[in-house]
């Protein structure tokens, strides 16, 4: 009798046949059980979703429940978060919560010759109970069929094992301790067997799935659980549109169960093209019209002209503070609260400019203003303007100069009415709870009302009100053994407050230092949880994708109802230290890859570095993770081993199809614990002027003409 290992083996042999054809380099709109891209349904292939793509699959079957969110961070490289939960399996918990990470990279591509092959790691850093790893292959063969084999080691080498490379101690409930560690020691040892199978798009919205398993759910079935009578598993997945899918499948002769699948790309907006209105075209000067001089002489006349400017700018929803005009050159001060893609700001600046100015100015120079103090100072000829208008958009930017407003010399001062100046806005807010073992999933509802006050250049004072109207985050009663400062695992006891509460109060001056410098100092109530002074210098050249900054905080502990009083620093696990601060490093690799590397004093008084490492679009989308590690121990910090987690920014244009400003903005963590916290300031300085220098206005030069 053949084992089915050595099938699969003669299977993988098979793929390498000419004359198969490729099919869209293996990319898939459908995701497998763990909710990572694949055809199959318990095991992986080396199938991959678009780049770009973002998912959210929730499966469930008798008793288990799994909610994964994925991201192609790149064509090769695939992200995964998950929470899982199960019922019975443990003997302290009625239902199993569990978080794991996952990461899978593609090494080869599919050729004529040969399949695709990829290698991943399943539940990385967590417990355990999902722990694995693997490589895997796979062969379209033509249009619609696609077979994969692959290798797998830990969960996926525990059926039928063919052989063993070292050892690996199996998991137990007992040993799990406080997860979050990369066990790599492990990776690759122990027990290893054989998976596969084969997925047949039957049509256009339905695929046909059968796969040999290798998965033999020891734990689950150790607890009475689950019952696996045969290895193989069978799958219908229907793909109702782009963005949902729908599955039905069948476990090892025992199991039924569902899987939901939602998706969407950053690179696809919602409202294709925006629905802004066009702006008017740039405005050809005749001939010799730039040689007269004549309106330099007139009485008046610059006056009209910044009435005229002014006029127009607000049209297109641009606030003018302020311009400087001779006969040969222009000099706007503009503030953009309007346009969240700086280059349409800019052409659409340029462009009234080109309407509203005599055809004798040649020069046109435009400095933006964020938070009061000049960001950057771009500067472009008229001519060039007038003869790149029906250009690609990429000669426009050759042709643009960017530069250090201090470097450039003089610009305009702000117009007398531009200070004080006051906004406003009430919107509803909604604050989450993720991952509480009693409620996996616990939310405010409420009504927030901000405020911004300009007193002067740089000067603003800032406040956020808020009040729940409905919600269950009161409810959250976890015990707390923090063996460090309670910075924030004491967040419960600020949601248990029916009155109105004081997010934020500040006063914040922003400065420029010297060329490529700028400053910010905070006071006040600076965020929920603290009160204090915040104090930052940044340095970023204008055209430079490097940025250095150090930013030192005196804070105190606010009181839980979030109102005006103050609490003791002194808590069960230890006093919070009065400061705390950080040195960081900002990088555009380029490529769509942003890094930050922060290294410092966090609020526990514990000493170390956090990196992040994001994947941003051009449309605004950003997508990325972070971990921090400090000189607290595992057992110390507790679960969780240490602070991880995804963040995320999502702009409201890319829903709306209108430009704006207004962003979308959060973080998942598996954990909420003490060790690596830092505070929260609002406005600091590299987001702040970020997006007026160069390396951020270029990426979204494609909107210049728009």
């Amino acid at each position: 009798m053949i084992r089915t290992s050595t099938c699969v083996l003669i299977t993988l042999g098979l793929l390498g046949l000419p004359g198969l054809a490729l099919a869209d380099n293996l990319k898939t709109l459908t995701t497998n059980n763990y909710g990572v891209p694949g055809g199959l349904i318990d095991m992986p292939t080396a199938e991959s979703a678009p780049d770009g793509q973002l998912s959210t699959n929730v499966t469930y079957f008798d008793g288990f429940y799994r909610a994964t969110l994925s991201f192609q961070i790149t064509d090769r490289l695939t992200g995964s978060f998950r929470y899982a939960g199960t019922e019975g399996i443990s003997p302290t918990f009625s239902t199993y919560y569990d978080r794991s990470f996952d990461l899978r990279f593609r090494v080869f591509d599919e050729t004529d010759w040969t399949p695709a092959v990829s290698v991943g790691l399943r539940d990385f850093v967590g417990t355990g109970l999902l722990s694995s790893e693997y490589v895997v292959a796979t062969k379209s063969i033509g249009d619609r069929l696609r077979v994969t084999g692959g290798l797998g080691f830990g969960r996926l080498g525990s059926y039928a094992s063919d052989g063993s490379i070292g050892s690996r101690a199996p998991f137990s409930f007992a040993q799990a301790g406080t997860g979050g560690q990369f066990n790599v020691d492990d990776w690759f040892q122990g027990d290893y067997a054989f998976f596969g199978g084969v997925s047949y798009q039957a049509t256009d919205k339905l695929l046909l799935s059968a796969e040999y398993s290798s998965d033999n759910y020891d734990t689950a079935q150790a607890a009475g659980v689950l019952k696996r009578s045969t290895p193989w598993n069978f799958a219908l997945s229907y793909q109702i549109n782009d963005g949902t899918a729908l599955r039905a499948f069948a476990l090892h002769g025992e199991e039924f169960g569902a899987a939901l699948t939602f998706s969407l790309n950053p690179k696809t907006p919602s409202v294709k093209g925006g629905t802004e209105l066009a702006p008017l075209p740039v405005a050809v000067r005749g001939p010799r019209s730039a040689e007269d001089l004549g309106w330099t002489t007139q009485p008046g006349r610059e006056k009209a002209i910044t009435a005229s400017l002014e006029n127009s700018l607000q049209q297109s929803e641009l606030d003018l503070e302020g311009v400087t005009l001779n006969a040969r050159s222009a000099h706007v001060r503009i503030r953009n609260e309007k346009y969240d893609a700086t280059s349409q700001a800019l052409g659409r600046t340029l462009r009234v400019m080109s309407r509203e100015l005599p055809a004798s100015v040649e020069m046109l120079h435009v400095t933006l203003i964020e938070n009061g103090i000049p960001a950057s100072t771009m500067s472009f000829s008229r001519t060039d303007l007038e003869r790149l208008e029906h250009r690609p958009a990429r000669e426009a930017l050759a042709a643009a100069q960017f530069s250090d407003t201090l470097r450039f010399g003089d610009y305009p001062d702000p117009f007398p009415e531009v200070y004080p100046r006051f906004e406003w806005s009430i919107a509803p807010y909604l604050r989450t709870s993720l991952f509480d073992p009693n409620d996996p999933l616990r939310v405010d509802l409420g009504v927030r009302a901000k405020g911004k006050y300009h007193l002067g250049s740089g000067w603003v004072l800032s406040g956020s009100v808020g009040q729940k109207v409905v919600g269950n985050l009161d409810e959250a009663a976890q015990p707390n053994n923090s063996q460090l400062p309670r910075v924030r695992s004491d967040t419960a006891l600020y949601n248990q407050t029916d009155e109105p509460f004081l997010e934020h109060l500040t006063v914040a001056k922003y400065g420029r230092l010297a060329p490529d410098f700028y400053s910010r100092v905070t006071a006040g109530y600076l965020e929920r949880m603290y009160a204090g002074v915040s104090g930052e210098v940044l340095w970023k050249p204008v055209n430079s994708r490097l940025a250095l900054g150090a930013e030192l905080n005196y804070t105190h502990p606010r009181d839980f109802d979030q109102q005006f009083g103050l609490r003791s620093r002194v808590t069960p696990g230890g006093t919070i230290p009065e400061f705390n601060g950080h040195v960081s490093a900002y990088y555009d690799f380029g490529n769509g890859f942003h890094g930050q590397l922060d290294a410092g004093r966090y609020l526990a008084g514990d000493w170390g570095s956090t990196i992040t490492l994001d994947r941003e679009f051009a449309n605004g989308w950003k997508i990325g993770a972070f971990a921090t590690f400090t000189d607290v121990s595992s057992s110390q910090f507790g679960e969780g081993s240490f602070d991880k987690g995804i963040r995320f920014t999502v702009p409201l244009s890319w829903l709306l199809g209108q430009p704006t400003k207004q962003k979308a903005s959060g973080v998942i963590r598996p954990l909420t614990r003490d060790g690596g916290q830092r505070l929260e300031v609002d406005g600091r300085l590299y987001e702040t002027i970020r997006g007026s220098h160069r390396p951020e206005v270029a990426k979204s030069w494609g909107k210049y003409w728009r």
